[in-house]
This record gives structure tokens, C-alpha cells and sequence, in this order.
């Protein structure tokens, strides 16, 4: 992958794809990581990506 398109879908979310994550109460992270909770999908940080969706307080 070219050096000048990384990131390029991050430039184009809102705040830059940055925010707080629901499960962990982060501040500034990137949401990146969608997991499926019941029927709605949340995004989580790259910490939270990992921890099975039961166990999510989100």
C-alpha cells in the first residue's frame, strides 16, 4: 500500500475518526473496531477489541 493512502478513510470521518470508546471511557482514541452487541454494533478502541461482546458494558 502506497505511503500517501493510509489513513485516507480516517481523514474522512468526523473528528477524524476519534473519539471516546463506550467500554472503557478512553478519551481521544480511535474507534476503528465494530463489534456486534445483541442487535446494534458499536465502535471500541483497539483495547476493547479483544474483550468478547458479553462481556461489554456498552
Amino acid at each position: 500500500m502506497a505511503k500517501n493512502n493510509r489513513g485516507k478513510t480516517l481523514r474522512s470521518l468526523p473528528n477524524r475518526g476519534r473519539g471516546q470508546c463506550p467500554n472503557c471511557k478512553r478519551t481521544g482514541v480511535k474507534l476503528m473496531y465494530e463489534i456486534k452487541v445483541d442487535d446494534k454494533t458499536i465502535k471500541v478502541c483497539k483495547v476493547c477489541k479483544n474483550i468478547p461482546a458479553e462481556k461489554l458494558t456498552a
